[in-house]
């Protein structure tokens, strides 16, 4: 991360948000590197089709040296200064082949090489920019003023970067928290989705922790701050990000472990083929055409394309399929998963409470229909979640939302309205059973009505449901069940990845331990796996406990909170449907159509495609092995090793680009069941 950024993150989170404007997203070609890649591209297809037209060489060959210098005066500055580190890097390798290839005649080769290698690193700095947006944005959730109250009861609007342990500031309705703190008076409903995960608002009253840019609902609260800003946890969620970010070991491909070895061999070895036959008295244009033929088929062209077409065909069928996978390191990287982390609410479930349960209670002489119809007609104007989901069933059943009038909301508790002439209240049973004794003057039936609703809620929450009580006129009349439904697909998808990793999956979520306990078990994933009530610190520690065992963990995630994990991890999936900014942007991979039963299949695909490199590695050096030994040996001529180098070329391409087909995703999705 840039050093603004890490300067901007220790001041304080909310300093950071000053700016409120449209969400920052770096352009394309806001970026010098897609430049320099663009104008090669665009100099190499001119060129092209010019050459293979019978074009003079003055009309393509000028176009084909404006591409050299595009696209490869960057790479050259980088391995020259690698260079002086006494680091031999491949991409100064890569300029070096293509200047030779040009030297012999072979001006379209090197091009093509300039063109893939300024491509790539054009691709690494947009994801780089893309990712410090994403954590630039993770900043602006924190408001950048609060009102501080004085002793004496006056208030002052202040910056947040300004508040101190021990200042007590209010809340008011609508309004994101200022600073991690304890709640001194107030109460209220508090969406902290963006810190713990969890789908629904959370009541807070005195003594309760709010933290800094979660959404205050209806109700005021006087916060007692406990942490200065950059100690809060949006602070730290960003601090995490970078950390894993700048320490996570930097990822290569396959033949990119050897390359420091292999460039170091090639450039010795082309240098004997030259100098050698010179002190036995070989004439200098024989010598310079032998060592610029062995550079030629020694060039590690095959090899890089043997790596790359299984790599990018798979990409290119994920993304057919829906998943995003953002770099050839990446899908690589998916095959060697053995162990799996996933985020409950949004990743699990999809994201959205709904009504699961209708319990008319006996003695209520109401239906089904009935007591949901009544609750949507109460809480039809409130803006609650738990409000809209009431509602929401109400309409998909086609029912009728009677009008109403007299509403009124009291934060932590519920709505009352009158409907049809009878006064309704929808809410909390604790707080709605605690307002109403049930002595108003009949037979003592309300007491065992109100038993009977507080029975009936407690089976649900006990279930990891959110119960919901309705009132008519003082008497209970039934129960709402509210919970986030599990996607279809969830279980099917944790039977694969256990049969992929050889180990069930681990479940970490920011949600109560009920509610992840009841879900756990209906995907199949065991009490021992199940890790709750876990702050965005508390996910990094446990995918860490993982890796120190040596396991290579993938983690899914679509929240703010499930970023740093994600960062941290040997691989991230997010989920791309309701995934945060932050989430998107540092996992490694975006499932785009919110199908998890993607995730194995992305997973298999990738090892049929690290089998495929393995082959094509093998192709490539049989072809690249034969030509150096005859080159040493005999005397190659340079068309037939210009043949044989592009051959091998393009049997690895070919062999590379079978996984393009559908054919490879359907039956990597078949192998999983």
């Amino acid at each position: 991360m840039p050093s603004d950024l890490l300067q901007r993150s220790e001041r304080a989170a909310p300093a950071a948000a000053s700016r409120t404007g449209p969400k920052r997203r770096t352009r394309v070609f806001a970026l010098a590197e897609a430049r320099w890649a663009a104008a090669a591209l665009v100099l190499f297809l001119i060129a092209l089709p010019l050459q293979l037209t019978g074009a003079p060489a003055w009309a393509w060959g000028p176009l084909y040296a404006a591409a050299y210098v595009t696209g490869g005066w960057e790479p050259a500055w980088a391995g020259l200064t690698a260079l002086r580190e006494k680091t031999l890097d491949v991409d100064l390798l890569m300029i070096v082949a293509a200047i030779g290839a040009a030297s012999i005649g072979q001006a379209m080769d090197g091009a093509l090489l300039i063109v893939i290698f300024a491509t790539s690193g054009a691709l690494e700095a947009l994801a780089t920019a893309r990712t410090q947006d994403a954590v630039r944005g993770l900043l602006d959730l924190a408001p950048t003023t609060a009102t501080r109250l004085a002793d004496d009861g006056s208030e002052s609007t202040v910056p947040t970067e300004d508040l101190v342990v021990g200042d007590t500031i209010l809340v008011r309705p609508g309004e994101r928290v200022g600073a991690d703190g304890r709640v001194l008076d107030g109460t209220s409903d508090v969406d902290q989705a963006t810190i713990t995960g969890e789908p629904l608002p959370v009541a807070k009253e005195t003594g309760d922790e709010v933290f800094a840019g979660t959404l205050n609902g209806t109700g005021a609260l006087r916060v007692k701050v406990e942490r200065n800003a950059s100690d809060s946890v949006i602070a730290r969620i960003v601090a995490m990000v970078e950390e894993a970010s700048e320490t996570k070991a930097p990822t290569q491909l396959f033949i990119e472990k050897v390359e420091q070895r292999y460039s170091l061999g090639m450039v010795f070895t082309t240098l004997a083929v030259f100098l050698v036959p010179l002190t036995f008295g070989a004439e200098l244009t024989g010598s310079l055409l032998r060592a610029m033929t062995f550079m030629i088929v020694a060039s590690p062209c095959a090899v890089v394309l043997a790596t790359m077409p299984p790599l990018l065909s798979a990409i290119a069928n994920a993304g057919r399929h829906g998943v995003l996978v953002k770099s050839a390191v990446v899908m690589e990287r998916l095959g060697q998963v053995d162990a799996v982390a996933l985020d409950k609410t949004g990743t699990l479930t999809e994201g959205t409470p709904r009504v699961t349960d209708i319990r008319p209670l006996d003695g209520a002489v109401l239906t089904e229909d009935a007591l949901l119809a009544l609750a949507a007609a109460a809480e039809h104007p409130s803006e609650h979640p738990l409000a809209r989901a009431v509602v929401d069933a109400a309409r998909t059943r086609g029912l009728t939302i009677a009008d109403m009038r007299d509403f009124t909301s009291t934060p932590g508790v519920g709505v009352t309205a009158t409907v049809e002439g009878r006064t309704v209240a929808v809410g909390a049973p604790a707080r709605l059973l605690d307002g109403h004794d049930g002595h108003d003057g009949h037979d003592g039936h309300d007491d065992t009505v109100s038993v009977r609703a507080a029975e009936v809620a407690g089976g649900l929450e006990d279930g990891g449901r959110t119960a919901v009580l309705v009132l008519r006129d003082s008497v209970a009349v039934g129960v709402l069940g509210i919970a986030d439904r599990l996607r279809p697909d969830a279980a099917a998808t944790v039977t694969a990845l256990t049969a992929l990793t050889g180990s069930t999956p681990m479940l970490v979520t920011g949600d109560n331990p009920r509610a992840a306990a009841r879900l756990a078990a209906e995907v199949g994933i065991t009490g021992d796996e199940v890790h709750a009530g876990l702050l965005p610190q508390d996910k990094v520690e446990a995918v860490r406990r993982l890796e120190a065992q040596g396991r290579k963990v993938l983690v899914i995630g679509d929240g703010v909170n499930d970023a740093p994990a994600l960062a941290a991890a040997h691989s991230g999936i997010a989920m791309g449907r309701a995934g945060s900014d932050l989430a998107l942007e540092t996992a490694d991979a975006v499932i785009v159509r919110d199908e998890l039963a993607s995730v194995p299949t992305v997973i298999a695909l990738s090892r049929v495609a690290r089998r495929l490199v393995v082959q094509n590695l093998a192709i490539a050096a049989v072809f690249i092995s034969g030509l150096v030994i005859w080159d040493l040996v005999g005397h190659l001529p340079l068309p037939l090793g210009v043949l044989g180098h592009e051959g091998s070329t393009v049997v690895v391409g070919l062999n590379g680009l079978r996984l393009l087909r559908d054919a490879a995703w359907n039956r990597a999705a078949k192998d999983l069941r």
